[in-house]
C-alpha cells in the first residue's frame, strides 16, 4: 500500500483594516452581539473544510484595535503593508502555510459558512483548479463574496501583480481565464440585485435591520434573500449605493 497523503490544507484569510474611505472603523462596529469583524471570523470558523482562520490587517498603528479584536475572536493575526493587500496575503501564507487560501473581506458580516464550505469542497474534489468563487458569475447578493485561490497561484500573483491587482488580490487571476482554471458557485433564482455588504451608512442601516429581524445567528444566505424579497422597504435603504470599481 502507498503511504497516506496528507489532506490539502485550506485556510480562510480575512482582510481587515480600520481606514475605510467611506465608513472609517466599520469592521469594529457592534452589530447584534459582536463586532462586524467578529461576524466574519465566526462564519469562517464555522465553514466546513476550513483548517484555520487568519485575519490579515496592516502593521499601521491605526489597525492595532483591529488586530486585538481579531485575536479576541479567536483568529490568528498577521500584519503587513497598509495599502498592499496582496502583500498581507503573502505574509499570511508564509506564517500559516496552506495549499489554498479562501479570501474573505471583513465588511461582509452575513457571510454564510455553507457557501465558504462549498468552495473548499469543490477545490478539494478538483485541486487542479486555480480559482473558485461565489463571484465568478455573480448570482448571490453582494456581501456573500468568497474566493478560493490555489497557494501556488497566489504566490505567483505576489511576485508579478502590479497596481490595482495588489489591492484586489484576486483580480489578476480571474481576469485571465485562459491562463488560470476558474470555477464558480451559482445559485438560482439569482439575487445579485441585492446588497448586504458594509461600505456606507445606508448599508449599515440595512444590515442593522436584517440582524434585528433575523437575530445574531450565523449567516444564512437563503434566509437573508427571503427576508429582503419580502421587505422592499429594506432593499430601498441601500439600493442606490454603487460598489467601488476595481482600480478606482
Amino acid at each position: 500500500m502507498s503511504p497516506m497523503r496528507a489532506a490539502p490544507v485550506v485556510n480562510a484569510v480575512i482582510q481587515a483594516r480600520s481606514t475605510s474611505t467611506r465608513l472609517p472603523g466599520k469592521v469594529l462596529r457592534p452589530l447584534g452581539g459582536r463586532s462586524v469583524l467578529g461576524w466574519v471570523v465566526r462564519a469562517a470558523a464555522a465553514a466546513p473544510g476550513v483548517d484555520q482562520v487568519v485575519v490579515a490587517t496592516s502593521s499601521d498603528t491605526s489597525d492595532d484595535d483591529v488586530a486585538a479584536e481579531a485575536a479576541r475572536c479567536g483568529a490568528a493575526v498577521v500584519r503587513g503593508p497598509l495599502d498592499d493587500v496582496l502583500g498581507r496575503f503573502a505574509v499570511a501564507l508564509r506564517e500559516h502555510p496552506a495549499d489554498a487560501v479562501i479570501r474573505l473581506t471583513a465588511d461582509c458580516p452575513l457571510l454564510d459558512p455553507s457557501l465558504i464550505g462549498q468552495l473548499a469542497a469543490l477545490w478539494r474534489a478538483q485541486p487542479s483548479l486555480d480559482y473558485v468563487s461565489t463571484t465568478l458569475v455573480r448570482t448571490l447578493p453582494r456581501g456573500f463574496d468568497a474566493e478560493l485561490v490555489r497557494a501556488a497561484v497566489l504566490a505567483e500573483q505576489v511576485s508579478t501583480a502590479v497596481g490595482a491587482h495588489r489591492e484586489h488580490v484576486t483580480s489578476g487571476v480571474y481576469s485571465q481565464p485562459s491562463r488560470y482554471s476558474c470555477a464558480g458557485v451559482v445559485v438560482s433564482p439569482a439575487a445579485d440585485d441585492l446588497r448586504v455588504t458594509l461600505d456606507t451608512v445606508e448599508d449599515w442601516e440595512l444590515l442593522s435591520a436584517v440582524v434585528s429581524e433575523l437575530g445574531d445567528g450565523v449567516g444564512d444566505w437563503r434566509a437573508v434573500v427571503a427576508l429582503l424579497r419580502s421587505r422592499p422597504d429594506l432593499v430601498a435603504l441601500n439600493a442606490h449605493v454603487e460598489q467601488k470599481k476595481v482600480g478606482s
